[in-house]
């Protein structure tokens, strides 16, 4: 309040709008799942039926759930892991010292520009069975022919690595910001003890980096979880069978599709619970051990 001297109401004038647009698309909704996933609502929502923990205890029991949540962990750890890792790695050969640095920093951004929709749309047409220019190299160099709509571990790996390429600019920029603020300093008296690049990068660089790379996996935790669904429902609809219906995708389709609104709302509940858990454990055990100090 003493920032604004004889303005009392402008602090709360401010944040007006965004307090409003949090609470009307988020913590209203939010709190309206919660409350209908203790009831079992009939088709087009005539009849609601309170009965307790019941979807929450069928989730628990069900095979078909049980899927859908092993297929997204491991979804998940692919987009982070590899995804990083190789974000890393090229943002460490745009940092070097060759022509047209610059331009390839700045170009790298241009895969997160698209929508998850859009980058499926070009992903599925590249790989489509029947007119796909990469299907066909791939035929040509392998003999295999790959066909995502009836394979399930081609469609998972098309799926994942389409979601690899979308984060990957993104990825790239923040490392590209990170590596600049390494101080040279340190790494030339790296070097000047005996160290080789190598080790100089994994005891030096890698972890001043550390901030960044905590944040970089809890945007791709949320990513993965969240944010994937335009491309599931451009490119395989969570198929074949359920091979890429992540849980995101299979909310979504017991809710609209089945019309099963309380399985549908406990099933939204029990994401947004995992996912502020997987969350809140990632900053917590990255922030310990992140080295902020330069």
């Amino acid at each position: 309040m003493n920032r604004f001297p004889g303005h009392n109401i402008l602090p709360y004038a401010l944040i007006f709008p965004t307090v409003t647009v949090i609470a009307v698309f988020l913590v209203v909704p939010f709190v309206q799942a919660i409350h209908m996933s203790f009831f079992r609502v009939s088709p087009f929502g005539r009849v609601r039926v309170y009965t307790g923990l019941r979807n929450y205890a069928e989730l628990l029991r069900s095979p078909e759930y049980l899927q859908s949540f092993l297929n997204t962990m491991l979804f998940c750890a692919i987009v982070i892991g590899v995804g990083l890792g190789i974000a890393l790695f090229i943002a460490v050969l745009a940092t070097q010292k060759i022509r047209g640095a610059a331009f390839y920093q700045v170009a790298f951004i241009w895969t997160y520009a698209m929508s998850p929709a859009i980058a499926g749309v070009i992903w599925a047409l590249m790989f489509d069975p029947s007119v796909g220019i990469f299907t066909a190299l791939l035929e040509t160099m392998t003999g295999f022919r790959l066909n995502f709509t009836t394979d399930a571990v081609g469609a998972f790996l098309l799926v994942t690595i389409a979601s690899i390429w979308i984060m990957l600019g993104y990825n790239i920029c923040f490392y590209i910001a990170g590596l600049q603020n390494v101080p040279n300093e340190l790494k030339e008296a790296a070097l000047v003890d005996g160290a080789g690049p190598w080790k100089a990068f994994w005891i030096i660089t890698f972890p001043m980096l550390s901030p960044t790379t905590a944040f970089l996996i809890f945007v791709n935790t949320l990513y993965a979880f969240f944010m994937v669904f335009g491309m599931l429902d451009v490119v395989t609809q969570g198929g074949p069978g359920q091979a890429t219906e992540f849980l995101v995708y299979k909310i979504y389709r017991d809710g609209f599709a089945r019309l099963r609104e309380g399985q549908a709302a406990a099933q939204s509940v029990f994401l947004f619970l995992m996912v502020a858990s997987i969350a809140g454990f990632q900053i917590w055990t990255s922030t310990r051990r992140a080295v902020y100090s330069r």
